[in-house]
């Protein structure tokens, strides 16, 4: 980290709401949680009164089974940030540009500054023609982790890492909505830095668990910058069990597949702008923006006020939860249009 950037870089907001009586629509997590977690994290309590061991290696194999790479490309971390900043951490130098989409997450451009080097903005969708990575130290994208929750084609994105990897330049994955998804991760291929979440697809983001996966030189300088003791035993122990449990995965993916399209056509026709999506997060476009968020709420749920990223002046974003909690949005959208 460059000490001269620190005082002119601020903190992120987030979406969550710390009213536990409203339906919580603008945080992008799981509404479920895998059956029998709470079991786990109570009996791994015990384990807390000891340093657990630093190889993790229980972890790593699930979360390598999880993305289709070897176990000793996992790299833990405390959640898709801190594996961000240690990501960049190594990548990254004074004086550095950095291509990073637009819009995403307020992490991307913090944490670059931080190192003291520059975000160059580019729109999402043109990232991957438009950026010369042999211009830049590195390259990020949102895949599908952007406030539209849009992913990039496959053949696209293996071409863009091909174009990556030759002339050496680091591109980094953040694929922490993918598990909402059956898109094949990035995990394993050279001279990506996939980095992911355990916690939003299983339902508890708090946990602060993740991982970064990577290969040769790349792996090499994550191992060795990474903070011993990263991850909690407890966190550990709830983190692997999470990673194996594919039925609930599949259930997940299976509600998100139905429900969404269900919520977008029904967005449209209250004459919503809708963004295409391919993960559990929905964008649209609303004449009024305060309206929406106060009728929401007054109805008991908090939604995302998408103004925050960079280009969207006008957007509303939610996440896709149970069919009975969407239908309640959906009226109280109704009503706010």
């Amino acid at each position: 980290m460059d000490p001269g950037s620190v005082p002119d870089v601020d903190p992120v907001t987030h979406g969550g709401t710390a009213d536990h009586t409203l339906v919580d629509f603008s945080l992008g997590s799981n509404p479920e949680r895998p059956p029998g977690l709470a079991s786990i994290y109570e009996s791994a309590f015990s384990t807390s009164r000891r340093y657990s061991l630093d190889d993790y290696s229980e972890f790593r194999v699930a979360a390598a089974e999880y993305v289709g790479c070897d176990p000793d490309q996992i790299v833990p971390s405390a959640g898709v940030i801190e594996g961000l900043r240690l990501a960049i951490g190594v990548t990254v130098s004074p004086g550095d540009t950095v291509a990073i989409p637009a819009p995403c997450c307020g992490e991307y451009a913090r944490e670059i500054r931080l190192q003291g080097g520059e975000p160059v903005h580019v729109p999402h969708d043109r990232i991957l023609d438009d950026v010369d990575p042999d211009e830049h130290a590195a390259v990020i994208l949102s895949h599908p982790s952007n406030p539209m929750g849009s992913a990039y084609p496959t053949p696209d994105l293996r071409s863009f890492v091909d174009e990556c990897q030759s002339v050496d330049t680091p591109l980094l994955v953040d694929e922490s909505f993918l598990g909402f998804t059956r898109l094949p991760s990035t995990a394993g291929l050279d001279g990506v830095i996939t980095l992911h979440s355990v916690t939003n697809v299983f339902g508890v983001p708090s946990l602060r668990a993740g991982f970064a996966a990577a290969t040769g030189e790349l792996r090499d300088k994550l191992t060795r910058a990474r903070c011993t003791w990263v991850l909690s035993a407890p966190a550990v122990e709830a983190a692997t069990y999470c990673l194996k449990q594919e039925a609930f995965l599949e259930e997940t993916r299976d509600r998100i597949a139905r429900e969404r399209p269900r919520m977008v056509a029904e967005l449209e026709a209250l004459g919503y702008d809708v963004y295409p999506a391919d993960s559990s997060l929905v964008l649209f476009r609303a004449d009024d923006v305060d309206r929406v968020l106060e009728e929401t709420r007054r109805r008991g749920y908090a939604v995302r006020d998408a103004r925050y990223y960079r280009g969207l002046d006008s957007h509303v974003r939610v996440n896709v939860r149970r069919p009975h909690e969407n239908d309640g949005l959906l009226d109280a959208l109704a009503e706010a249009v």
